[in-house]
């Protein structure tokens, strides 16, 4: 079984109704859902099962490394719309409970995140088993065990019914289908994610891959055993890495698929699902967000892949599929409009 710490990234009160809510309208062809807590007593279940112990089982042990931050690994400390709308996804999968990063995004229901498909489907490491991740719990602006707008537990979960097939074994198929919306119950207090958070990042479909890019997540892990151990690295705080994207082809014997695009980033397990910004305001903390954090990748001084297994000397960047209309579009716009 894959350390908890890692898992989520490849390769590497109940919550009541706000106002009159109109049933989801038929699903696009291509997009596959699954009803999580839709009644009273589902979403109290799932309040309940989030106990504080609990998700304290899920924080890494500290370490006593010094403070140490770069563009491949900080902490992010500007306090902004970015804090409020990126948050930790709690959930079970197959039976072992993890967590991934997720984001609110404008949509008209005003209750949509988008994260990555594993973080709400996923077989086991075999390939087989495919099972729709239990128990999915949303906490925006996450700190330190802090939960300053509630707990939004999921209502619906949306793949591309592609991903449903992914064996682990052919990322040149499925790595582009790694991504997922997920529409969210109202908070303890009955309000609505957006409404809560009071803001919501933009998405953008088809964005060039190229340029400074900024990704953001909530990791369990660093690949820097100099970073292993700081808070923003072991699940209590955001941290993000920030610098050229580079689009990761794979290597003959670990091809990937086209649009996997990503920054120089050390952040592990748990940062999955975690927004990529092509354009991210400092100031307001809103940008556009054009993809997610989904699997790691290396390269070498030349800027070629390094071959699976041979990683010494090589960087590491954490990739994940870039938003397309064909793709991406469908799952948000089914999503905006569901309940």
């Amino acid at each position: 079984m894959m350390s908890t710490k890692w898992k989520g990234l490849v390769v590497g009160a109940a919550a009541l109704a706000v106002g009159t809510l109109t049933a989801a309208p038929a699903a696009a062809e291509s997009v596959a859902e699954h009803r999580l807590a839709t009644s009273a007593e589902e979403q109290r279940a799932v309040q309940d099962y989030w106990t504080p112990e609990r998700i304290a089982a899920l924080t890494e042990p500290a370490s006593d490394n010094p403070p140490k931050a770069g563009p491949d690994g900080a902490p992010w400390t500007n306090r902004n719309a970015l804090n409020e709308t990126v948050g930790r996804l709690f959930f079970t999968d197959h039976g072992e409970d993890a967590s991934c990063t997720a984001t609110v995004v404008q949509a008209a229901n005003r209750s949509t995140i988008v994260t990555a498909g594993h973080c709400v489907n996923a077989t086991n490491l075999l390939g087989e088993d495919n099972q729709w991740t239990r128990n999915v719990l949303f906490i925006p602006a996450y700190h330190d065990g802090r939960e300053p707008f509630g707990r939004f537990t999921g209502r619906i979960s949306f793949v591309d019914a592609t991903w449903l097939d992914n064996d682990q074994q052919h990322g040149e198929i499925y790595g582009a289908y790694d991504q997922a919306t997920v529409v969210l119950n109202p908070n303890e207090r009955g309000q609505r994610v957006q409404d809560a958070v009071g803001a919501a990042q933009r998405i953008g479909f088809d964005k060039p891959g190229a340029g400074t890019a900024t990704a953001f997540g909530y990791p369990r892990a660093a690949s820097d055993p100099e970073r292993e151990g700081l808070p923003e690295y072991i699940g209590e705080r955001l941290a993000f890495c920030r610098g050229p994207a580079k689009e990761y082809p794979g290597t003959p014997d670990n091809p990937a698929a086209p649009g996997l695009w990503g920054v120089a980033c050390v952040m592990g397990g748990g940062s999955s699902g975690g927004p990529r910004f092509a354009a991210l305001s400092p100031e307001t903390g809103i940008g556009t967000v054009v993809g997610t954090n989904t699997r790691s990748a290396y390269f070498d001084g030349a800027g070629n892949p390094c071959p699976l297994g041979e990683q010494e000397g090589c960087t590491r960047y954490l990739v994940g599929p870039q938003f397309t209309e064909e793709i991406t579009l469908p799952l948000h716009q089914t999503a905006q409009h569901a309940w």
